[in-house]
């Protein structure tokens, strides 16, 4: 069995090393997932407020928003696994060093960690899908990572929610801990080194003066700040739905189940919309639709006040994210000519990081202010004016035409 598998990795297929990322990206965001939706109730039980609660995640957002583009140009030069790697390794201790904390601040503490963690795995493994893919299967690739990284965003919640619930939060963290660890050794034994895809397809790197031109591309910039503004009503989602659902009775069980919704109605939705996405004329109109309902789904979660309620705003929430992240991904990819997709790309993982920064540390001040429904609100409206934006950059776009 060993000389098998020894013989399949000497030279992975596309299909084979599109298994690998994929089974790579849903245990590694099990792992790490099954500690989001907890985290804020355990800085509650260590005495933080409500405030706290919101800058613990901003910080991990924060790291995460400012080291993906700097590390993803890292890992061109010093490749792919060994970012992985690093990542995976420090994902792991920053478990274990939850298991021992005991204050807010060491919390904010480790997950400043945690984020420089999430920037090494997660724009890496995205740009390792980029190297071995061909350019006619570009879409269905990253709909099939896609679908793994947010079908471990779901079950990884569900998870930590159901293990917190019976055993408590420190046992969690270990969990969590371990199968971080199980993943390293699997990865390191599994994932290549090197692709020789990348090397055909690529044949000059992007240079300083196009990264200034890419300033002036007026689609991306539309998809890059559209991302920002979906990411901050993601982020709000993920920082206060545990402590907005908590408030009105819901059990650490049913929050995780909510969590669950929302993510497997995203990964599920993403197959269907990115084929859908393939065949109509123009994708740009699709992301538009998408960001409209995924405001007013936001709206609608912070409308919600009982368990049935805030499953379907979280069904809502899912499938409007993949209606409108789906042809996203893709139009950042073809908003620019091959070799300086890395650049978009490091902006798209940027923008996605720093929105969900953004609404942790900002939001949680207004909460305290105007309540947790009217916040919501706040943050649905505001997706909607950046929809409005989005739209007027985008509605001239023409990709580039991709070779392959």
């Amino acid at each position: 069995m060993r000389a098998f598998f020894r013989e399949k990795l000497a030279a992975p297929s596309y299909g084979t090393l599109l298994f690998i990322c994929c089974g790579l990206a849903f245990a590694s965001y099990v792992g790490s997932y099954m500690r989001i939706p907890v985290v804020p109730l355990f800085a509650k039980t260590l005495g933080a407020t409500t405030v706290e609660v919101g800058l613990i995640n901003s910080l991990f957002l924060l790291m995460a928003g400012l080291l993906s583009f700097p590390l993803g140009i890292l890992s061109d030069r010093l490749g792919r696994k060994p970012l992985i790697l690093w990542g995976l390794s420090l994902s792991c201790l920053t478990a274990f060093l939850l298991y021992v904390s005991q204050t807010p601040g060491q919390l904010m503490g480790i997950y400043l960690f945690f984020g420089v963690a999430l920037a090494l795995v997660s724009p890496t493994l995205m740009s390792y899908v980029a190297d071995f893919s061909p350019p006619s299967h570009l879409g269905r690739s990253y709909g099939w990572y896609t679908t793994a990284i947010y079908g471990g965003m779901s079950l990884g919640p569900a998870l930590g929610g159901l293990v917190a619930q019976e055993w408590g939060f420190r046992p969690l963290f270990l969990g969590s801990g371990a199968l971080v660890f199980l993943i390293i050794w699997l990865a390191l034994a599994f994932l290549p080194k090197t692709t020789r895809v990348r090397q055909e397809k690529v044949t000059r790197p992007a240079n300083p003066r196009f990264s200034k031109e890419l300033l002036k591309n007026r689609p991306l910039q539309g998809c890059w700040l559209a991302t920002l503004g979906g990411c901050f009503g993601l982020g709000m989602f993920v920082t206060f739905a545990p402590l907005h659902t908590h408030d009105h009775g819901l059990t650490i069980g049913q929050i995780g189940l909510v969590f669950a919704m929302q993510g497997i109605c995203n990964a599920l939705s993403r197959i269907p919309f990115g084929r859908l996405s393939d065949r109509v004329r123009r994708r740009w109109p699709l992301a538009v639709v998408g960001f409209i309902a995924f405001g007013l789904a936001i709206a609608g979660f912070g409308l919600s006040r009982n368990f049935p309620q805030f499953l379907l705003s979280a069904i809502a929430l899912g499938v409007s994210m993949a209606l409108a992240f789906t042809p996203v991904g893709a139009l950042v990819a073809e908003a620019v000519p091959p070799e300086s997709r890395g650049l978009a790309l490091g902006g798209y993982n940027t923008c996605i990081y720093l929105g969900m920064m953004l609404s942790s540390a900002l939001m949680g001040s207004v909460i305290a202010r105007i309540g947790f429904a009217n916040s919501f609100l706040l943050t649905g409206l505001l997706n909607l004016i950046i929809t409005g934006l989005f739209y007027l950059l985008i509605k001239d776009f023409s990709p580039y035409r991709l070779e392959g």
